[in-house]
Formats: C-alpha cells, structure tokens, sequence
C-alpha cells in the first residue's frame, strides 16, 4: 500500500489525495471502532470524537474507490483517522498480550503494520505541510 501523503492547507483544512487503498484502510479502521458498542465518552477518549463526528466521517469514506481523490479533512478529522489506524490493532490483542494477526487482517483486510505506516505518514504529511 501507498503511504506518501502531501496534503495542502486550504484555511484550517487539508487537501489530501488519496489513493483506494489509503481511504480503504481508514475506512475499516473507523468504521470498525465505530461498530464496537462505545458511547460518545469511550470514542472521543479513543479518537477525539463522538460517534456523530465517527459516523459522519465513517459515511464520506466509505464506498468503493478505484482512483485517487482528494478529501478535504479537517484537523480533528485526520486526528480522528490516524487514532483509529493506530488503536485499531489493539482491539485485536488477545489474553497475555499476543496481538491476534489472522482476525485482523480477516476483519480489516490490511496488516497491522500497513495501519503504522499510514498513520506515520499521516503524522508526517501534517506536519510538513
């Protein structure tokens, strides 16, 4: 999976491009925090929203993408995405701490590790721009 991103500022949001395979990974990531039975106080602790904010975003990104396009997200809006890419795995860790790999990636369809990097790229993207 693509993980470069290179987003620009439009006024308090970004601009960023993003490839299928990118907005499906954030996609799952959220959709499937927000199909876990958390209230609003649960989602914000876990990616600074409540479900309305999840949900909504959850709803723009869903859908089958076959080219890149670009999403206009707010800050809090890719605060909330690369939450989810990196509490998502630890959803999946089993009694004495053994990360559940195989129920993962049945259920999200990406590796763990394609979730850090994007959520790393994420980080530096904003950070940059």
């Amino acid at each position: 999976m693509r993980t470069q991103l290179k987003p620009t500022r439009d006024g308090e949001a970004f601009i960023v491009r993003l490839a299928p395979r990118q907005v499906a990974a954030m996609y799952e990531a959220l959709s499937h925090l927000s199909e876990q039975d958390y209230g609003d106080t649960e989602l914000t602790l876990l990616v600074g929203a409540g479900r309305e904010a999840v949900d909504a975003l959850v709803e723009r990104l869903a859908g089958r993408q076959t080219e890149s396009r670009d999403f206009r997200l707010t800050m809090e809006e890719l605060h909330m995405v690369h939450s989810a890419l990196t509490t998502a795995p630890v959803l999946f860790v089993e009694r004495g701490g053994v990360f559940a790999e195989e129920p993962f990636h049945i259920r999200l369809g990406f590796y763990r590790e394609n979730f850090y990097a994007l959520a790393r790229a994420v980080l530096q993207a904003v950070a940059e721009a």
